[in-house]
């Protein structure tokens, strides 16, 4: 290792002493790791400024200017340039680590929240520099990587019995205008129990072509042994799940469908149309969900018209869990729930942003949570065994088929 001498001249010493103290700090620092660097220089080309030596491997060949940012401000340093190899210094290297570990910092205040100004600020009062909103931004597009490996990832590996899956919704703006987008989530329910988001992406709207691009890309992948999908009732859902997955069984998310027959029950009613729902729902085989249904039926056919035809067009549909005889997964694969905690979050997530700059920053950022959700809720205890999953299979198998052909005749003739 080279020795490093610092000499100052007395006007130096003169304007170290009496100057500002940050001015003479700074100062110091340029001073100081200049002369690293010119250690450095020495050791590379194995000789002293104007030293005659065997040992000499190459020859200066000047100096360039390079600023350093550090907390005390801009530093302008003196990087020794040499003829014929490049030189190599400690100093840019050291701080190369740290600006990667600035920028990786940065980007996940973006991710969990932090508006890019706030970062703006941050930055400037631990760092002594500035970086713009723009910079923030290009910053996150460092994301787009991970973002595209998660996404294209196989899933052929593994068998997902269950899949939920959603859509929310984000405003973009393109085009000179603000549009809504729809960010679609799919989460898979392996064998084992373990559970992970397995696909997102962003289209237009919620229509017949962006789901059904949604699921293809999916089954490209590699996803199969799907016996259940889990969604709200939107019709391009059910009409993409009948194209891709006709032999797949759908269960109406029923949160959902309860929402949809109490919107549509009269307000003095609501109350107890809610009690008898939730107890139709709660029941332990299909015979007393029927049969509390046809009660409901009854009461509220006189006063609650539209709420009645809701809940008999979409009795069955939200019925199709009662085939897993375990009341317990029951509850958990009754309802899009978990996705629904997924999209609280998003939104929670995107209240500092409000308006996405383009489609591009909705899929970087909300993707990058997604992916975050996801790594969280593959690392939770097993919804099921898959010794217990597979003493259920064939059971589920063969009743999930004939429900599916239902449906999917129910979808072709309507």
């Amino acid at each position: 290792m080279a020795q490093v001498n610092l000499t100052l001249t007395q006007e130096e010493v003169l304007q170290v002493l009496t100057g500002n103290r940050d001015e003479a700090i700074k100062f110091l620092l340029e001073k100081i790791l200049n002369e690293i660097m010119k250690a450095e220089s020495e050791e590379q080309l194995g000789a002293a400024r104007h030293e005659r030596t065997e040992e000499r491997q190459d020859y200066r060949n000047g100096t360039r200017e390079r600023d350093l940012n550090t907390r005390i401000g801009t530093l302008t340093l003196q990087v020794p340039r040499h003829r014929n190899e490049p030189f190599h210094t400690m100093v840019f290297e050291n701080y190369k680590r740290s600006e990667a570990s600035l920028i990786a910092t940065m980007v996940q205040m973006v991710i969990s929240g932090v508006s890019t100004r706030k970062v703006e600020k941050v930055v400037e009062t631990l760092c002594g520099t500035s970086f713009s909103k723009s910079t923030v931004s290009e910053l996150c597009k460092k994301l787009d990587a991970e973002i595209h490996n998660f996404n294209e990832r196989k899933l052929d590996a593994a068998y997902y019995p269950f899949l939920m899956v959603d859509a929310t919704y984000f405003r973009v703006r393109e085009d000179h205008r603000i549009k809504s987008k729809a960010f679609m989530v799919a989460l898979g329910f392996r064998q084992d129990g373990t559970r992970e988001v397995i696909g997102f992406d962003v289209f237009d709207t919620e229509e017949n072509y962006s789901w059904l691009t949604f699921f293809k890309n999916l089954k490209h992948r590699g996803l199969n042994g799907v016996k259940m999908i889990i969604s709200d009732a939107h019709k391009s859902i059910r009409k993409a799940i009948a194209d891709t997955f006709p032999e797949v069984a759908w269960q109406r998310c029923q949160i959902h469908f309860e929402r949809n027959i109490l919107d549509a029950t009269p307000i003095k009613y609501k109350e107890g149309m809610k009690v008898e729902l939730r107890n139709m729902f709660n029941t332990s085989s299909i015979a007393e969900a029927e049969r509390i249904k046809d009660s409901i039926v009854s009461d509220y056919q006189d006063v609650a018209k539209t709420a009645v035809e809701i809940l008999e067009s979409g009795f069955w549909d939200s019925m199709t869990v009662m085939s897993i005889k375990h009341q317990d997964l029951r509850i958990s694969l009754r309802t899009s729930n978990m996705i629904e905690r997924l999209n609280r979050e998003l939104k929670r997530r995107s209240d500092v942003i409000q308006i996405f700059p383009n489609t591009e920053s909705v899929l970087r950022l909300m993707g990058a949570v997604t992916i975050e959700y996801s790594d969280n809720q593959s690392s939770l205890q097993r919804m099921y065994s898959e010794q217990r999953y597979k003493s259920m299979e064939s059971l589920i198998t063969k009743e999930f088929q004939e429900i599916a052909d239902r449906q999917h005749h129910e979808i072709l003739v309507a």
